[in-house]
């Protein structure tokens, strides 16, 4: 099937074929001619070559001659057919033409603009065999040609007949001289058509990208003349801000396509076109066509990325050659995989007729389709996370593990209108009271402390000097009568400040943390750094109490927090994974976790549970055994605003929410509700 160069879809650096042999070169110290401003057979404008390559002819050592078909006393065809290719080869097209016997100015101009219209960056022609009988003789040749910024090699068998004239040869001229199905009026052309960028696919194979508008801007080649066509190129790169795209390289693309079809030259986001609307419709020749891919728009932007097309700088900063259609991620799984997806793009040299038949195509290079990744996102559970955070007045996040696993099933983010964001796998982040998981973990380990021991709730602790105060306000019923059980489920502050004063609870501390994985090395196939959360160095006892309230030096990001609950729900801690078929972190890691202790884990989910049924996380229960802990904490730096928490699990989902409020409260828990009522309905 004959390649279309209208056809949009991304392409990517192709290979470079391999040259074969090694020709011995003639250097040859003669100045080149190429025709400037004179237009050929073919329908376009010379160009001049400076960057060809004024490569000599290559003479195959040892070529022969068919003597025995040579009559005893005649002239040999060889020296004509070694000048004539030489000539050619260094651009001498005038002398070359002279040895033909077409009309010279005629025969030069073909031979100056054949291969102009592939973006040709060098030339190396080889003499072959030649088979002379009387007057005659035909003559074969192999042409090397480079095709410009596409870095790819087309080799070709020529052929030419000879005439003898007198004392001298000349070679019978027709464009087939050039290229063997070259007819007249013909022109040379390259297309490139790629596959379409492969998906990032959500664990059931449904793409993670959805369909979005997208603006073509592109041109038809024959309606551009002459030097319009590097007029064109300099005003549409002017109008696309982009100061380090050399214009020459948009006109090479250009004069390389097939004449009358629509030829993408760069592709915009719907912002980006709106925005520069105004420059680019005024451009004579610009064609702009309106479609939908999948592009720019995911359903896990966090984790999927952004995808660059022709105008993305670091194309350039990179020092890739200009390609109409290529794509390069920018970040998220889009950067990391960008080679696997983007794949190669077939490239096909094609002969164009002036009626506009279908193209010949005399050499056709294979392009490689790009590869799906498959992650490990549930698309059902990240649409109902999205939905969960999607008109909330502040900034939220939610990410979802599988507990059992550690695969993540879903990482959603919202930006609120004056807020700040918060990063939902490289935050760090104060987590407050949810952090009791940690430290509660920590106090039953110690031996010292029940869910049913009492310890009160008052409104205010100090601890070697610091004060410490339940936020929001601590109820009045625990003041004198509660258990550790309740104080949990209300997640009051000062009981645990007064608590972490027990000897052992510091070293239990940081063995919790670590069975739980604050701070765990892992890595994950993001340029981001994922952070696994630390708790500090502390030393005093103010210092350990603050730990234990989630304050002090302890940051976590929401998905570390969320593997926290999600070795609560499964007893033991798992890495993160984000793609299915790759290890997200050190095995040797993995293995040196310790398992949480029976009783201990027991006790702790009780907690848990109680603390969602009759407790500060009540908003998070829609029934179905949810456990979780609440938690509020500073967003320093930023004003007055607070991260309330929510961190928990349900049927084998565990999860964090960190939302934005503008004071302290319970919120997070209503958000996680939401959550989990969207999986059930699938919304």
């Amino acid at each position: 099937m004959a390649l279309r160069s209208g056809s949009r879809t991304p392409r990517a650096g192709a290979h470079r074929a391999p040259r074969t042999g090694s020709p011995v070169r003639i250097s040859v110290a003669r100045k080149a001619r190429d025709g400037d401003g004179k237009t050929g057979v073919f329908g376009v404008a010379l160009r001049s070559r400076p960057m060809l390559k004024r490569a000599s002819v290559v003479i195959v050592i040892g070529a022969l001659v068919a003597v025995g078909l040579v009559r005893g006393g005649d002239s040999s065809a060889e020296p004509t057919v070694d000048q004539f290719l030489l000539d050619w080869e260094q651009g001498n097209y005038q002398a070359a033409a002279a040895l033909t016997t077409g009309q010279p100015q005629a025969v030069a101009t073909e031979l100056s603009s054949a291969y102009g219209n592939l973006d040709a960056t060098d030339l190396v022609l080889s003499m072959g065999h030649i088979t002379q009988d009387g007057g005659s003789a035909l003559a074969l040749f192999n042409a090397s040609i480079d095709l410009g910024s596409s870095g790819l090699q087309w080799t070709y068998g020529g052929r030419f007949r000879l005439q003898e004239s007198g004392s001298t040869w000349r070679v019978v001229w027709s464009p087939s001289v050039i290229v063997p199905q070259l007819r007249a009026g013909d022109r040379l052309a390259v297309v490139q058509e790629a596959y379409p960028r492969a998906a990032l696919l959500a664990s059931d194979g449904q793409p993670l990208s959805v369909p979005s508008s997208t603006y073509l801007i592109g041109v038809i080649p024959n309606q551009l003349h002459g030097s319009q066509v590097l007029t064109f190129a300099q005003r549409l790169v002017t109008a696309l801000e982009l100061s380090g795209l050399p214009a020459a390289q948009v006109a090479g693309q250009i004069r390389a396509s097939l004449s009358n079809q629509f030829q993408e030259l760069f592709t915009l986001t719907p912002a980006r076109y709106a925005s520069l609307r105004s420059r680019l419709v005024g451009i004579p020749g610009i064609q702009i066509r309106h479609t939908r891919q999948r592009l720019y728009v995911s359903i896990a932007p966090d984790v999927v990325g952004a995808v660059g097309t022709e105008t993305a700088s670091i194309l350039r900063e990179d020092g890739e050659p200009y390609r109409p259609g290529m794509t390069v991620g920018l970040s998220g799984l889009q950067q990391t995989f960008q080679s696997r997806l983007a794949g190669t793009p077939t490239t096909a040299v094609v002969i164009e007729n002036a009626k506009g038949d279908e193209p010949y195509e005399p050499q056709v290079f294979q392009g490689l389709r790009g590869t799906p990744v498959r992650t490990t996102l549930n698309y059902d559970d990240q649409l109902a996370a999205n939905s969960a955070l999607a008109d909330l007045p502040g900034s939220a996040v939610i990410v979802a593990v599988q507990a059992d696993s550690g695969r993540i099933l879903a990482v959603s983010s919202h930006q609120a209108g004056g807020m700040p964001q918060l990063s939902p796998l490289a935050g760090e982040y104060q987590p407050g009271q949810s952090f009791t998981i940690v430290s509660g973990a920590a106090l039953l380990a110690t031996g010292h402390v029940l869910p049913t021991s009492k310890i009160g709730c008052s409104p205010s602790s100090q601890v070697n000097g610091r004060n410490f105060a339940n936020v929001p306000a601590d109820p009045v019923s625990l003041r004198t009568n509660s258990t550790f059980g309740k104080d949990f489920s209300l997640h009051c502050s000062t009981a645990f400040t007064v608590l972490s004063e027990i000897p052992s609870f510091q070293s239990q501390l940081s063995i919790a943390s670590t069975e739980l994985g604050i701070g765990a090395q892992w890595q994950l196939p993001l340029s981001g750094h994922p952070f696994s959360g630390t708790i500090g160095q502390e030393i005093g006892e103010g210092k350990v109490a603050a730990d234990a309230i989630g304050q002090g030096d302890v940051r976590v990001s929401p998905l570390a927090m969320a593997l926290a609950a999600a070795a609560v729900d499964s007893g033991r801690w798992h890495a993160p994974s984000l793609v299915s078929e790759s290890q997200s972190s050190d095995p040797s890691v993995v293995a040196a976790k310790e398992t949480i202790s029976t009783q201990v884990l027991s006790e702790l989910q009780a907690l848990m549970h109680d603390a969602v049924t009759h407790g500060s996380g009540s908003a998070a229960n829609v029934g179905g055994n949810v456990y979780g802990q609440v938690g509020n904490a500073g967003l320093g730096g930023k004003g007055r605003l607070s991260i309330s928490w929510f961190v928990g699990y349900q049927g084998g989902i565990a999860f964090a929410v960190a939302e934005l409020v503008k004071s302290p409260s319970n919120s997070a828990a209503s958000v996680a509700g939401s959550f989990l009522r969207n999986i059930r309905t699938a919304s």
